[in-house]
């Protein structure tokens, strides 16, 4: 069992290395100056809009540019750590222009409009903290399915308490009986006292 590990963890760090060498330094360099250009270019291309259009095209150039760079890196340098952080960049990218898009809308709306996004960012980062620990190698089956179980966990806790912040929200809009039975309902449904 512990050859098996063993070898499997040296396959994949020659993989590793490999992949590592396979990109250069002057090539890392002209694509990082690649990513560069296109954002600048993406970026001057919002110039023609206006309002929160201006800001929401604004907000897609700098996440696009952000998971190039972080795919970049994971290319560059492989690792979990490069992987996660790919996952990072995504989730992190999609809530800003979640957010953003939330600003088209007023009052309770916009909440739950942004309380909606901060559930789906906290889903995407959860997740990618579950899949970083199924990835993370462990002295025994046993171990990593407890580790995993664990992440698990955490991850629902996490993603359960975002979106009852969010139905929450939209508890709000009503008021009276109404917003008395909503809130109770969502607590039942979401285990909270």
């Amino acid at each position: 069992m512990k050859f098996t590990r063993t070898l499997i963890a040296s396959v994949a760090a020659a993989l590793m290395a490999t992949s590592a060498f396979a990109m250069t330094k002057e090539e890392h360099k002209a694509e990082k100056d690649r990513i560069s250009a296109t954002y600048k270019a993406d970026k001057k291309s919002c110039d023609a809009m206006k309002d929160n259009a201006k800001d929401i095209c604004v907000k897609e150039a700098k996440g696009k540019e952000d998971i190039a760079k972080a795919e970049l890196e994971a290319q560059y340098k492989p690792s979990a750590k490069a992987t996660h952080k790919v996952a990072d960049a995504r989730a992190d990218a999609a809530y800003e222009v979640a957010k953003e898009k939330c600003d088209d809308m007023k009052g309770n709306e916009k909440d739950v409009c942004v309380k909606d996004a901060k559930a789906a960012h906290v889903k995407a980062k959860e997740d990618a903290k579950v899949a970083a620990v199924q990835a993370k190698p462990a002295d025994s089956m046993a171990e990593k399915k407890a580790d995993v179980a664990e992440a698990k966990k955490d991850a629902n806790a996490e993603k359960n308490e975002a979106n009852y912040k969010a139905a929450k929200e939209r508890c709000d809009a009503m008021s009276g009986d109404a917003k008395s039975k909503c809130v109770d309902d969502m607590k039942r449904m979401y285990n909270k006292s």
